[in-house]
């Protein structure tokens, strides 16, 4: 029997500072209110947590998602929308971050990418690493 933990063997683990984001999908679902964000990590030894913010086209907030401690390096959650109209264009942030309960959180890496919400599809958005 052949147990493996992680997707490519020949990847080891990375430790914390070491962690990084490798893309960011989006999917916006056909009534342009919901979106699926999916994030895509390098493989880690100790469990990561991220926050994602979404801000409109006028820099209010659209949206937010925290992620603590993950276990997976890929997932995939729904967000909603929290504008009455589409304001586009739209800014994402995914703040990648440890945290101890006796300190504060150590911020690892940011990424910032902008989309519209005009038609229902993908969007990817990859990293180097």
């Amino acid at each position: 029997m052949d147990i493996r933990f992680f997707d490519d063997p020949l990847e080891p683990p990375r430790p914390r500072e070491d962690v990084r984001i490798r893309q960011i999908g989006l999917f916006i679902y056909p009534d342009l209110r919901r979106m699926a964000f999916g994030v895509e990590l390098t493989p880690f030894v100790e469990r990561p947590s991220i926050e994602v913010q979404i801000t409109n086209g006028e820099g209010a907030p659209a949206g937010s998602l925290h992620v603590i401690e993950t276990v997976t390096p890929n997932f995939s959650l729904t967000m909603h929308l929290r504008d009455a109209q589409t304001i586009n264009p739209y800014q994402l942030t995914a703040t990648l971050y440890y945290s101890w309960p006796d300190r504060e959180k150590i911020e690892i890496e940011r990424r910032e990418v902008t989309f519209e919400v005009s038609e229902p599809g993908e969007q990817l958005f990859k990293f180097d690493d």
